[in-house]
């Protein structure tokens, strides 16, 4: 996801892998509310900036749904898959926060919580704020974050199997504005053994009710939801959810 080094990304092919089959219902459930909030941007033929957009799942559904967009993430092993998934897409491409350029464009999306993968607040703080500023006047802002709320919730570890491949995860949180998960992944390969790989994704957690007042500073007007629409997110994930004013002649 967006804020890894090269040297050692976050969601190489394994773990893409895994996540491309199996979890896809977080863009399941965001896509309604997303394809509501962005109704203005695809009337008017505007851009789309996906942030994180690994194997182009939400990607998909702004696509279908007629919009014209720009994937990105910084995992190459997730940005393969998306080229497969969503072809169409008016580009695919590497992009890495917070210092990789943002082009222009109408509204800014991201769900998974993409930009907790930075790693620190200050470096979540210059990734929205480039989002402001790569935003065009009237343009919507649709991203989801991980508040201080999503360290509090009491979480058990986790584990998954399908006849192809299996996860496991830890959860750890060493201070109230850091959670880790720690993932095994097991991959079947195509002569019937199977091959592991482990990952270790370290998100910050933030205080959402300082953010609309950061982004107004940037010219966005923001609010803080617990949704984009009508689904329900995990307890601590909340949408920030908000348009640039257009500018008055």
């Amino acid at each position: 996801m967006v804020g890894v080094t090269a040297a050692d990304p976050y969601y190489r092919r394994d773990l893409a892998e895994v996540h491309h089959l199996g979890f896809g219902f977080h863009a399941d459930r965001t896509a309604p509310g997303i394809l509501a909030l962005l109704e203005p941007v695809r009337e008017a033929g505007g851009l789309v900036l996906e942030l994180g957009c690994g194997s182009g799942l939400l990607t998909r559904y702004l696509v279908d749904a007629g919009h014209r967009v720009v994937a990105t993430d910084a995992s190459p092993a997730m940005l393969d898959l998306a080229r497969d998934v969503v072809p169409e897409a008016e580009d695919v491409r590497l992009l890495r926060l917070p210092d990789d350029p943002l082009p222009p464009c109408d509204a800014v999306v991201s769900v998974g919580h993409v930009i907790s993968y930075l790693p620190d607040e200050a470096s979540i703080d210059r990734a929205l704020g480039a989002a402001a500023a790569a935003l065009r006047p009237g343009g919507v802002l649709a991203v989801d974050l991980c508040d201080l709320r999503w360290g509090a919730v009491e979480r058990t570890g986790y584990a998954r199997v399908s006849a192809d491949w299996a996860i496991m995860m830890e959860y750890s949180i060493p201070r109230p504005e850091r959670f880790i998960r720690h993932m095994v992944v097991f991959v079947r390969n195509g002569d019937g053994t199977w091959r592991r790989d482990d990952e270790r994704h370290d998100n910050v957690l933030v205080d959402t009710a300082l953010i609309p007042p950061f982004l107004a500073a940037h010219g966005l007007d923001v609010e803080v939801r617990e949704a984009f629409g009508d689904e329900e997110l995990p307890e601590g994930l909340v949408a920030l959810v908000g348009r640039k004013p257009v500018l008055a002649r």
